[in-house]
């Protein structure tokens, strides 16, 4: 098991990035909360990672903290119904500490907001997960080289477009996605970078 990757980020999008380790590129989704911490393309970037493999592909997924990947992994392997896409979706929504306090307290409304989880889902991630979070979890420090914040990095050639192309990762309609992205990007200014613009959309 893949469970840290560490080398030099040479490509970023909202929610995939590519780490070169030695002269190989790694390919790494990401969610958007990871997205915001990324170091500028270049520096040298650490994530801690979940590996996934199947028989048609295998796929690394890579978090700014331990806490966070930890809590990702008890989504996908604890509760029935959330597979790693949606993992992603519920971490990009929503920080690692949100979701504790939302199932802490059984709040099913907070998390039913998520992309791809309804009513029924939200009820078997508090089941599952109530007792497991305070156990499972570690301390959650950041990782090495992520210390950067993505609205650091300047606005992206398309940052609408890709605001647009991940909500509709992330599961929205593109009509949705599109409207969701303009309304945010209106709140915001047109200067706005992409991440800014997601996490906008999905409050």
């Amino acid at each position: 098991m893949i469970s840290k990757i560490r080398g030099k980020l040479i490509e970023t999008s909202p929610l995939l990035v590519i780490i070169d380790v030695a002269g190989i590129g790694y390919e790494v989704h990401i969610p958007i909360t990871t997205a915001e911490k990324l170091p500028l393309t270049g520096n040298e970037c650490s994530l801690f990672t979940h590996a996934v493999y199947r028989e048609d592909a295998q796929t690394l997924y890579g978090f700014a903290t331990r806490q966070d990947r930890d809590f990702f992994r008890l989504l996908v392997e604890k509760v029935s119904g959330i597979g790693p896409k949606i993992g992603v979706t519920i971490l990009s929504r929503m920080s690692v500490e949100s979701l504790q306090h939302a199932i802490s307290q059984g709040d099913v409304a907070l998390l039913s907001k998520c992309p791809g989880i309804g009513k029924k889902t939200a009820e078997r991630v508090i089941i599952e997960l109530k007792d497991k979070i305070n156990a499972s979890l570690g301390g959650g420090s950041p990782a090495a080289g992520t210390q950067t914040s993505g609205s650091a990095r300047g606005l992206p050639p398309s940052a609408f477009q890709d605001a647009v192309a991940s909500l509709v990762i992330l599961g929205y309609k593109p009509a949705d996605a599109d409207k969701m992205a303009r309304k945010a990007q209106a709140a915001l200014g047109t200067d706005a970078p992409t991440e800014a613009i997601i996490r906008k959309a999905l409050n």
